[in-house]
């Protein structure tokens, strides 16, 4: 269930948010539009998919004066890598848009800097659903 929510779910909720970012990044002369759109969206989609189903449970427990109560499960480990896995990609677009090899832009540039970009982005994705998979199924473990 964890590696399909991260995986399949996002896929299916993000792409459409591509083909509109493909769109921006295309139509302007920076990609900053582009780039707030993908942030933006991806945020909505966090805050609202996640957000409104436990504001309805906690106010219908409220409601019913019992306790709402989420166990973390592997959701801590996740969150964790996320985070990482957040921080580095982040400081790779504020390097791409400050150094001069990168050609100072978070998308285009020079070729062989946009295939590292790309390798790195896709390197980190695999490795955080791989460790997260790995945590799911108690094949590692790390506890808070």
């Amino acid at each position: 269930d964890t590696i399909t929510a991260i995986t399949l779910v996002a896929l299916g909720t993000s792409l459409p948010d591509t083909f509109a970012s493909l769109s921006a990044a295309r139509s302007s002369k920076d990609a900053d539009s582009c780039v707030g759109n993908i942030t933006g969206s991806n945020s909505v989609n966090v805050f609202l998919g996640l957000g409104l189903p436990w504001f309805m449970a906690a106010v219908y427990h409220f409601s019913k004066d019992s306790v709402f109560r989420v166990e973390a499960g592997p959701l801590g480990f996740s969150v964790l890598m996320y985070s990482i896995a957040a921080i580095i990609a982040v400081t790779l677009l504020i390097l791409r848009r400050n150094l001069a090899v990168f050609g100072k832009a978070e998308i285009g540039g020079p070729t062989s800097t946009r295939y590292l970009s790309v390798f790195i982005l896709v390197v980190l994705w695999i490795l955080y659903i791989t460790l997260s998979w790995l945590q799911s199924y108690n094949i590692i473990t790390f506890d808070f």
